[in-house]
């Protein structure tokens, strides 16, 4: 049966590009002066029988922009030692770990791809080539999240980081503005979850300890435990060992921000997986989480997450009750939610999603949400143009929410080739469009990274 995130604009690109002085349609901002980057899979070689979306050797896209120009486009792999060895600039080496295929940062004057699963960050250039893994200076080994949230007022990162050889411990950790580790902490869970994102607030961190869990089983015969993230046969790709599991408690815990494991409150929610929440924020005593939500994942299609329409949910905590009041603020398949992000753990407004079904298809479409006036508005791209992730970038420091424009790659099937668009935010009216000289696969995360 064929692989779906091998085919289409999930294939990965066989050639690595540096692409000068692009075409641009429309007219570039000119306050924008940084780089926008994207993070993805993009496997050198796969199995098509066992290859997970989420396994593949990484790859980072990333286009500068300034003083209303293109400057230029580079796409390059992650240099594992494996992943040199492939490309013949150095001695095949085997795998020894899956290159962070899954975010990218700036943060402390670096460039830091991300992934999850205990595995680590590195750190590139600002050409994206690779300098080699990061610890944070030695202060926090082993391994890092894809998920990390800045906080906007102090301008460090909070994050929660699982691995499958950790037990029933998650880590918390929080990154200075200076690179490295201010504080690290192991929290309680109920077992070995997949605990993809999290949640912080000005006053609180929220954990998801929802019921994907590692499942060794899962790890193929020929594969070698207990490094089945990492391993592959020959060069094909593993499959994930995280299943849907039915006898583990759904739940999310509620910490204080200074607080230790034993400080955490647990409450229990209807089973279900969260990969990415939209925002989280303190509404008195209660705690306001608005998720992207999935009725379950990993149960039946196991090469990525393809059973059922994801939604837009509120979860509020009530603390002084006890317990969780869940809504549904959307019925439209959606992902990759994002928010103003000089809004993390504070009340928003706005948010932004790309348009999705059941099985993983992106559908041509970004959502805006409303949380005010509860409406939500459409950009479609037309016929054969399909988003990944958008991004808010405000026209200034002190712009409003909606003030700014929404940046992302935009894959368009006729002509085989992606550009970065950019949409008017209060409108979303296009408002650029930088041409790029070939496509970039659908992947996961990116981010504006100005530059100072």
């Amino acid at each position: 049966m064929p692989n779906q995130f091998l085919e289409d604009n999930f294939a990965p690109v066989t050639r690595e590009h540096t692409a000068t002085r692009l075409e641009v349609t429309g007219h570039l901002p000119d306050h924008l002066d940084g780089r926008y980057l994207r993070n993805g899979p993009n496997p050198l070689a796969a199995d098509e029988d066992t290859y997970h979306w989420f396994l593949g050797d990484g790859m980072v896209h990333g286009v500068r922009l300034r003083d209303g120009r293109a400057e230029w486009y580079r796409n390059r792999w992650i240099r594992t030692p494996h992943v040199a060895g492939l490309l013949g600039e150095a001695p095949e080496a085997p795998n020894t770990g899956i290159g962070a295929n899954t975010n990218v940062i700036g943060h402390a004057g670096r460039t830091l791809a991300l992934i999850e699963g205990g595995l680590p960050a590195f750190e590139l250039t600002e050409e994206l080539d690779t300098v080699g893994q990061c610890d944070f200076d030695g202060t926090l080994p082993g391994g890092y999240t894809a998920h990390p949230k800045r906080d906007p007022r102090t301008g460090e990162l909070h994050a929660v980081s699982y691995h499958f050889g950790a037990g029933n411990r998650v880590q918390y950790s929080v990154i200075g503005t200076d690179g490295r580790a201010r504080r690290v902490l192991d929290i309680e869970v109920t077992g070995a979850p997949m605990m993809h994102d999290f949640s912080l607030t000005e006053n609180h961190v929220v954990f998801y300890d929802l019921p994907v869990t590692f499942d060794p089983h899962q790890t193929p015969a020929h594969v070698d435990v207990p490094d089945p993230l990492t391993a592959r046969t020959g060069r094909g790709v593993s499959s994930l060992p995280y299943r849907w599991n039915e006898d583990y408690p759904a739940r999310v815990g509620v910490m204080p921000r200074e607080g230790g494991n034993g400080d955490v409150r647990w409450f229990d929610v209807e089973p279900c997986y969260v990969f990415h929440p939209l925002n989280a924020y303190d509404d008195g005593d209660r705690v306001v989480l608005d998720v992207v939500r999935h009725s379950r994942v990993f149960d039946r299609a196991l090469h990525g997450p393809a059973e059922g329409v994801p939604t837009l949910d509120r979860w509020t905590v009530d603390l002084a009750a006890g317990k969780v009041l869940e809504e549904r603020l959307d019925d439209h398949g959606q992902e990759f939610p994002r928010v103003d992000e000089r809004l993390v753990g504070r009340a928003h407004r706005y948010g932004y999603a790309v348009a999705a079904d059941g099985e993983s298809r992106l559908t041509g479409a970004l959502h805006k949400h409303d949380l005010h006036k509860g409406s939500l508005e459409r950009h479609t791209f037309g016929p054969g143009r399909v988003p990944g992730e958008f991004v808010f970038v405000p026209s200034g420091v002190d712009a409003a929410e909606d003030d700014g424009v929404l940046m992302g790659f935009v894959f368009d099937a006729a002509t085989q080739r992606s550009d970065l668009t950019l949409l008017d935010a209060a409108t979303l009216e296009t408002v650029a469009a930088v041409h790029l000289p070939g496509r970039v696969p659908h992947g996961f995360h990116g981010n504006w990274v100005p530059v100072g």
